[in-house]
């Protein structure tokens, strides 16, 4: 690789190498150590084409969830089962990998930028500005679907089609539209633990000990076709388990006491000889 090679956005390879190096060292314990990342299904990753992969995920956090896929991928592609084990594979990650984010997120201080430098494909969000939902949404910027279409053909894509960090909120036509024009291959992840782990954004730690889950399913079954939109958006939310249909009514007492449980099974990290 030349030192000043550049990727379709014009990043320079050599930098988005170091920088995902040193911020995958930097963020590695807060997956394994400070709390502890459960996966299954790594297996999925090692048998993708390089390119036309598109990754669709509930979302928790801003960072964290992106910043945990890296991890997963990186090691899966290096021959980690179901582990990130040794960042010895973070020293050659995957340099085609890309992911959806806000534009106005990204650009809300240097961290943001830095992390948009490592392969941010950002979007102007036509339902949301400033954190709140708008009543006039705003039309859809022609130049945001052209580069998912760049990234794609380059390389793996992931993107969170609520596109909030909200639990059951509806997926977005617009990833719909993407799956049915490009006929990528889909590959649904399912997460948790992360709202606990880390604050809204994830960069601060809020507690530590958390068992997080890291579920990578199967490629999605899509009729490229015939599939109606309505339709693919259905399956992306029975695919990440964002359906209305998991989500439970739930007595306030009965949610308060599953917290103050929760709160109990946090992990104490005590060796074998403190406990009891």
């Amino acid at each position: 690789m030349g030192l000043f090679k550049r990727n379709p956005f014009g990043h320079i390879l050599f930098i988005k190498k170091w920088l995902i190096r040193i911020l995958g060292a930097m963020t590695h314990k807060r997956y394994r150590g400070f709390n502890e990342l459960q996966i299954e299904g790594s297996e999925i990753i090692k048998n993708l084409p390089d390119t036309n992969v598109l990754f669709i995920s509930n979302h928790q956090t801003y960072f964290a969830d992106v910043v945990a896929m890296f991890h997963v991928f990186n090691a899966s592609l290096s021959g980690r089962e179901d582990n990130i084990k040794n960042i010895g594979y973070l020293w050659q990650p995957k340099m085609n990998l890309y992911y959806v984010a806000a534009k106005e997120t990204m650009q809300a201080g240097l961290l943001p930028r830095i992390l948009a430098y490592v392969g941010a494909i950002t979007v102007e969000r036509t339902w949301r500005a400033k954190g709140v939902d708008v009543t006039e949404k705003r039309d859809v910027n022609p130049n945001d679907t052209e580069n998912i279409r760049i990234a794609l053909e380059d390389g793996w894509v992931i993107t969170f089609p609520q596109g909030t960090t909200k639990s059951f909120k509806p997926v977005r036509k617009g990833t719909a539209h993407i799956i049915k024009q490009h006929k990528p291959i889909v590959i649904p992840i399912v997460i948790d633990g992360f709202r606990r782990s880390f604050d809204k954004k994830g960069l601060r730690m809020k507690k530590k000990g958390i068992l997080q889950s890291f579920i990578i399913k199967e490629p999605l079954d899509i009729d490229y076709e015939n599939d109606t939109i309505e339709e693919i958006v259905e399956k992306v939310e029975y695919a990440i388990e964002q359906h209305p249909s998991f989500l439970k009514v739930i007595p306030a007492e009965e949610i308060k006491a599953e917290e103050e449980l929760n709160e109990m099974r946090r992990w104490s990290y005590k060796g074998p000889e403190n406990e009891a």
